[in-house]
């Protein structure tokens, strides 16, 4: 169990990371954040996350970052709280509202906006046809992570693998969220998946899912899966 103000300064290192990839230092904390106390603090408290396992440090001399302990807890806080919607869904109601062309148009425009919109992989599986469709290569490799080649060459690894036990895979309708080792795919320590079974405008089954680093943003990419869901609910 970990005192309030550590989970504010916790939730705080995430969202850090999240926008910047960098570890995050105390240094920045106090000068980016009021927790209404001295830096020492923060400081002490920043190491009893790292002894309890939420947060790394890469080096001595660097900041921290979080690890999957400290991102299952930051999901499950947005869960519990309730997921907002998506303030800015409507290019996803105008593709469904268009929901009248062939399943596969309407799959490839669905996936495009769904990838812009997280700047994640966005793969979609149709059971019925047995496709798997990907869009968003281009939004992704704009992540810091993908400048290291040895990143690029163990994502396509992961994705490889998460094609070949999608059928696999217990997907249901709620939404599931794998991070990091997580995973019930090999070899996928550095990333996450957030995933649903939906119901298109035909009654065509289909799986959705959403492949990142682990720095991805889990509020807004949970809220807009969330969100899509409960549209293709209601046509």
């Amino acid at each position: 169990m970990i005192a309030e103000r550590q989970k504010l300064i916790l939730e705080a290192i995430i969202k850090e990371y999240i926008d910047s990839a960098q570890p995050v230092s105390s240094k920045l904390l106090e000068k980016e954040h009021d927790f209404d106390v001295c830096p020492a603090t923060i400081r002490n408290d920043m190491q009893s996350l790292t002894e309890l396992g939420y947060l790394h440090q890469p080096h001595t001399s660097a900041g921290r970052v979080p690890t999957d302990k400290a991102y299952r807890f930051f999901v499950d806080n947005l869960l519990e709280q309730g997921v907002l919607e998506f303030e800015d869904i409507f290019d996803i109601e105008t593709i469904l509202h268009e929901g009248n062309q062939d399943t596969l148009k309407f799959a490839s425009s669905l996936l495009k906006c769904l990838a812009e919109t997280s700047s994640s992989l966005a793969v979609m599986h149709l059971f019925g046809k047995d496709f798997i469709w990907k869009e968003g290569w281009e939004e992704l490799l704009k992540e810091p992570e993908f400048s290291q080649k040895d990143f690029v060459h163990s994502f396509t690894n992961f994705l490889k693998g998460f094609e070949n036990s999608i059928q696999e895979l217990e997907i249901d309708s709620d939404l599931r969220i794998f991070i990091g080792k997580e995973n019930p795919i090999s070899r996928a320590n550095d990333f996450s998946v957030i995933s649903s079974r939906c119901y298109f405008p035909d009654n065509e089954e289909a799986m959705l899912a959403l492949l990142g680093p682990k720095r991805m943003d889990y509020n807004r990419n949970i809220s807009l899966m969330n969100s899509l869901i409960k549209l293709l609910a209601d046509f």
